[in-house]
């Protein structure tokens, strides 16, 4: 009879997920020639925005040309190993972890967890096709494209408007519930008001609500923050060993919520791999 057990390879860590997180995390392994696997599923935070901003160097680069760079730096270490595939499970195995990719199961000794989490947006028509451009969640990677311009900021988020004041030409808090809808026009964007009234703004930012974008937490039985996010140590080390967490995914229990932005994810994406290479040891 045929043997039907996958067969299985071994890599030192298995770095799931290929935005900024899990890009540094594999290039700062690869510099130590660690046998490394990123699986990257082409899904990322960040797809509804057209630039980033607020990166020193890449101001205005569109996201995939930075992760197209990232990975043709990646691609001259021979240790490494890139795959546009999705991890679906991830469990403990004795000393060490597996991880199955649909059918195929690869082992490793560790695991940098870097997937993100996944944007809810007020249920509001027009809302979606909006995103990542008129409308904003983040001052600091998209206010200064507002510039001279009425903005509204919409929902709980009243903050931003103090953030704003000196950006835009007025700041306007719009409660989510007086929302009916959103629509383009030719400079910015209109809000309908649930009273008929509409006014027109260069731009607007609304508070979004965030989960997990994968189950491996969940999987792995990690503890997990108010946020919903993962908790890790200054070292980006989860509460179970051999596993980290670096990106929008995880934080500190003395931070509120992950500082979202490119430049933040990178560098947790170095000190989980920096980590990675000690517990290895």
């Amino acid at each position: 009879m045929a043997n039907t057990t996958p067969e299985t390879t071994q890599y030192d860590v298995v770095v799931i997920g290929g935005g900024p997180a899990g890009l540094q995390a594999t290039l700062t392994l690869a510099r130590v020639h660690r046998r490394v696997l990123m699986l990257d599923s082409g899904q990322y935070r960040n797809d509804p925005a057209r630039h980033m901003h607020n990166v020193v160097t890449h101001d205005g680069t569109p996201p995939a040309e930075f992760r197209a760079a990232a990975q043709k730096d990646i691609a001259a270490y021979d240790t490494v190993t890139v795959r546009a595939a999705a991890a679906t499970e991830v469990a403990a195995d004795g000393d060490g972890f597996r991880v199955s990719i649909g059918d195929e199961v690869v082992s490793t000794r560790g695991v940098i967890l870097a997937t993100g989490v996944r944007d809810t947006l007020p249920d509001k028509p027009g809302l979606a096709e909006l995103f990542g451009d008129v409308v904003a969640h983040c001052p600091f990677c998209h206010g200064h494209e507002f510039a001279g311009k009425p903005v509204a900021v919409v929902g709980e988020a009243t903050h931003l408007a103090g953030i704003m004041a000196p950006v835009a030409s007025t700041v306007t808090l719009v409660g989510e519930a007086e929302v009916e809808r959103f629509e383009r026009t030719e400079d910015g964007l209109r809000i309908v008001r649930t009273d008929g009234s509409s006014e027109e703004y260069g731009g607007a930012f609304v508070s979004t609500r965030f989960e997990q974008s994968a189950p491996f937490a969940e999987q792995l039985g990690l503890t997990l923050l108010p946020s919903g996010c993962i908790e890790v140590d200054a070292m980006a080390r989860t509460s179970l060993p051999g596993v980290h967490a670096a990106g929008d995914l995880a934080h500190v229990a003395a931070l509120p919520m992950p500082m979202s932005s490119v430049l933040t994810a990178a560098a947790a994406g170095q000190v989980a791999a920096g980590a990675m290479v000690a517990y290895l040891l």
